[in-house]
């Protein structure tokens, strides 16, 4: 049985991010809000209200999402990196970080946020 989850989408594309909304809506999940850079996203960290975050790792201005990641961590709230595929190995402390590849498809959404529950 899946668990619905609330969930912080970290996207600097819209079209991309109100995709995500759409699929994790189609699931049960709730949407908790979506954020499009580092300082947006940590300050909405702190806010908290979500059980789990889905984390582009390229943001805007070539901002890398890596102090969201950490702060997340540091919170003990799994999270999810998404990517084009084309980026440098995450640093150390998010290597065992579950992964969504773009383009992101329907059926890659639920098994990696249960993966990421599990990390």
């Amino acid at each position: 049985m899946t668990a619905f989850r609330s969930v912080l989408i970290v996207e600097d594309e819209p079209l991309i991010a109100m995709m995500l909304e759409d699929f994790l809506e189609s699931f049960g999940h709730v949407v908790a809000g979506t954020c499009d850079s580092v300082a947006d996203a940590l300050m909405r960290i702190e806010s908290g209200g979500f059980d789990i975050a889905i984390v582009d790792v390229h943001l805007k201005g070539g901002e890398h999402a890596w102090p969201i990641c950490d702060r997340l961590a540091e919170m003990g709230i799994p999270f999810v990196l998404a990517t084009g595929g084309h980026i440098e190995p995450p640093p150390h402390q998010h290597a065992n970080a579950p992964v969504l590849t773009k383009p992101f498809t329907i059926d890659a959404i639920e098994p990696v946020l249960t993966e990421a529950c599990r990390v």
